[in-house]
């Protein structure tokens, strides 16, 4: 390994060796050997290859850069878990990293022609295939910069600690756990992770938390099957139209939600302040944002990362496919809440339960849905972990990036911030049209050349002697 004693040259030659891992073809090799193991944790039958994603593909690379690897398993999970330690001092701050390695369901007949998920294609200024955004893109670029640091410096200069799971996609299960029964070896100072997407293709992001998710299942079970609408009709209550006013009741016109304890009741100041020059970007191939919908009052940057929304992801009465003349006897409905810190999940249902009871839709049954909750979590934007981190990602970029006090969506981001007790700061390297989670997902090649060296940087700038002191760790 080189040594170079200058810290400026030093962070140079890191960012260097980081964008050319990208530009001699050595990343979109790694790319696609990660992306062609199907590692769909929704499909029982490729539990083999969760494990060998982890077992053959990347704690052999740990172990290239002098970490420790140990998989784990835990009976709340399926799936198994990797945790990668390199210690270089007691005196010296730890910083763990997170990914998931498993990915979606590949969808593979509804890809475009010459495409496959399995397959990386380098097309169009972007690399195509399951996984290649979400996630295996992002923690492959992150092993790439730590590489590159360790090549120049000879040592990071931190203790290092990383913690890849194989259920994200299933929501985690086990993680929580493992965390816990592992706190000691997972215990560190800060986190720095990739996954979710910048605010905008162009433009290099942080976000500091996640809002929660809290999915709800509304059902009005009104008689055992179907009437018809002609002989029973004035006479039978229908359940589809019950369940319209009651979902109707618990927004506005434009979606501003009725029930107070769903909604943080007021933006904080420093969250104002953090997204005061933010703009939620309208993607070329994206729909187009409504302008009107929303809590009346805040800026579209407050709407989706410090308020709370409301949603019906889907309804069913009745046949939607083949409608009969026949008063259903059944509707059902699958809504969720996205909400920021300062909404207690635990009261989600109960101020629910309420607010229906209120309006006259007792018959309304509402229950949590079977995926997990996720808690909202946000490290406070004038931590100096957030500063610290910020100031790196200029001092490479070149401009300021976007600070996000939380993602729009959610993740597991609890495990670190509440269970471990750690500030997190999260560094996104993909932006909002990579269709995760959707045929056709990409990388752009241009936010993958720029996250490799935003990454170096930032780990050079971890490693040096004052790192501790400006990132406020004791």
């Amino acid at each position: 390994m080189t040594i170079d004693h200058t810290p400026e040259s030093g962070r140079s030659d890191a960012i260097a060796r980081a964008t050319a891992h990208h530009d001699g073809g050595a990343f979109a090799a790694t790319l696609a050997r990660l992306v062609a193991m199907p590692t769909e944790s929704q499909n029982p039958a490729r539990e083999e290859t969760l494990q060998a994603y982890l077992a053959e593909a990347l704690a052999p690379a740990f172990a290239a850069m002098g970490f420790e690897t140990e998989i784990v398993r835990h009976p709340a999970g399926p799936a198994p878990f990797l945790i990668a330690r390199r210690r270089e001092g007691d005196d010296l701050p730890t910083v763990l990293g997170y990914g998931h390695g498993d990915v979606v369901r590949g969808q593979d007949a509804q890809w475009r022609e010459g495409l496959s998920p399995w397959v990386v294609v380098e097309r169009d200024g972007a690399y195509w295939g399951r996984g290649t955004a979400d996630n295996k893109g992002q923690h492959a670029i992150g092993m790439a910069a730590l590489a590159a640091v360790l090549e120049t410096r000879g040592r990071l200069g931190f203790n290092a600690t990383f913690l890849i799971e194989m259920g994200e996609e299933i929501g985690s299960p086990g993680l929580r756990e493992v965390a816990r029964d592992r706190a000691d070896a997972l215990a560190a100072d800060l986190l720095v992770a990739s996954d979710g997407p910048r605010l905008s293709r162009e433009r290099p992001t942080l976000f500091l938390g996640a809002r929660g998710g809290y999915p709800i299942d509304f059902v009005v079970e009104a008689r055992e099957g179907a009437h018809h609408s002609g002989n029973f009709g004035g006479l039978l209550a229908n359940p589809a139209i019950e369940l319209a006013h009651a979902l109707a009741s618990i927004t506005g016109p434009t979606g501003a939600i009725r029930i107070p304890e769903w909604t943080p009741g007021a933006v904080p100041e420093a969250v104002r302040r953090a997204l005061a020059d933010i703009v939620p970007a309208q993607q070329p191939s994206g729909p187009a944002l409504d302008a009107w919908w929303g809590e009346p009052g805040l800026t579209p940057a407050e709407r989706v990362f410090a308020w709370s929304s409301f949603e019906i992801l889907a309804l069913h009465a009745g046949v939607p496919e083949a409608p009969v003349n026949a008063i259903p006897g059944r509707a059902w409905a699958r809504g969720q809440l996205r909400f920021p810190v300062g909404v207690d999940p635990d009261a989600v249902i109960p101020a629910l339960r309420r607010h229906l009871g209120a309006h006259g839709f007792s018959r309304v049954a509402v229950s949590r849905a079977r995926e997990e909750v996720f808690p909202a979590t946000r490290t406070d934007p004038d931590h100096p972990a957030v500063a610290f981190c910020a100031a790196s990602l200029a001092r490479t970029s070149g401009a300021p990036p976007a600070i996000l006090p939380n993602l729009g969506g959610s993740l597991p981001n609890d495990v670190f911030a509440d269970l471990l007790g750690m500030p997190t700061v999260w560094v996104p390297h993909s932006y909002p049209g990579c269709s995760q989670h959707a045929p056709n997902e990409h990388l752009p090649v241009s936010i993958a050349r720029e996250g490799l060296a935003l990454m170096a940087g930032l780990y050079w700038d971890l490693g040096e002697p004052d790192a501790r002191a400006r990132l406020g760790i004791g």
